[in-house]
């Protein structure tokens, strides 16, 4: 079953409101001292298509900026995506076959 724009265009919406939000709720509580976001959970956040509002997030916030892995990590899966968008642009055709 296809996924309509319109709905992909709300997931990708709500996908990177959540990366951003979480981010900065990541930053405040890292300064309060109490329970954080997972890194998993910030990663998996940007790779379900959060991936701008991750980066985002973390340049306004200055968090996770210098950590390691964790920013290859996150800089690998914007690469990934920005192949994978480049690659649909140029040629829908393969995504339509995986599509059955």
């Amino acid at each position: 079953m296809a996924m309509s724009l319109q709905t992909a265009l709300l997931w990708l919406a709500a996908a990177n409101v959540m990366a951003f939000a979480a981010f900065g709720l990541d930053k405040k509580l890292a300064r309060n001292g109490s329970r954080r976001i997972s890194e998993n959970t910030l990663l998996w956040l940007a790779l379900v298509g959060g991936s701008i509002g991750a980066v985002g997030g973390q340049q306004l916030f200055r968090h996770k900026t210098r950590k390691e892995p964790f920013r290859s990590l996150l800089y690998g899966i914007v690469v990934l995506q920005t192949v994978g968008i480049c690659t649909w642009l140029v040629k829908p055709d393969l995504f339509s076959a995986l599509q059955g």
